[in-house]
């Protein structure tokens, strides 16, 4: 495979993301060809495998599935569960089967209108990620894809989201809330501003529950 034989040649290339389809639903002698291969060039610091597979048929997360993957490690893995309902015995099997095969799990949520912006919904959600040895890592706004644009909600629904989130529940279990720029601009993150003023050295913060802290920067 041309790719592989690039990645192989370009020592440059540190981290490679499997996706494009779903990785998971090839058989397991390609995908031990594609594992196989990457880890041949040694100057590879991460591989990720980005799946729906344990949302979308958890069935596929397999013993013979995971002797392959276990042979490659590190191997990181990507999931997209989305809401709450997702979150079923069989989904939370297929994430426990992955991290006792030595897989490091984060979930990537897209923030979708009319489905996921209920805060309480996502905390729930991510503490049974956690349950389940996946770290909640991104919500992503929703990219302008042509189909989809009944979907995305201003920014500032996301911010909120991240508002009601943190301070609420674990660290743990608050991601990162991203736009995934247009043009190969990359991932930048949005957030609540807790930094409401600052006189000299003294920072005047606003906590999660709404309180305010002084902070002073430097010698007092």
């Amino acid at each position: 495979m041309e790719g592989i034989k690039y990645i192989q040649e370009t020592p440059t290339v540190r981290d490679v993301l499997v996706s494009g389809g779903d990785p998971l639903t090839y058989s397991e002698s390609r995908l031990e060809f594609i594992l196989s291969g990457l880890r041949e060039a040694e100057h590879l610091d991460i591989i990720r495998l980005a799946t729906r597979n344990p949302v979308t048929i958890p069935q596929r997360i397999t013993p013979a599935l995971l002797e392959v993957v276990r042979k490659y490690h590190p191997i990181y893995v990507s999931v997209h569960f989305n809401h709450l309902a997702e979150c079923t015995p069989e989904a939370g099997k297929a994430l426990t089967d992955l991290a006792d095969a030595g897989c490091v799990i984060g979930n990537q949520m897209v923030l979708l209108k009319g489905v996921n912006e209920d805060a309480e919904m996502v905390r729930d959600m991510n503490r049974w990620l956690l349950k389940h040895r996946c770290r909640p890592y991104y919500i992503f706004q929703c990219d302008s894809v042509e189909g989809a644009s009944h979907f995305k909600t201003p920014t500032k629904v996301g911010v909120d989201l991240i508002q009601n989130i943190r301070g609420w529940t674990s660290g743990l279990a608050v991601p990162h809330y991203v736009v995934d720029l247009p043009s190969g601009g990359g991932k930048v993150s949005l957030g609540p501003n807790y930094l409401q003023e600052q006189e000299g050295k003294t920072l005047r913060f606003q906590n999660y529950a709404g309180e305010t802290f002084d902070y002073v920067e430097g010698d007092s």
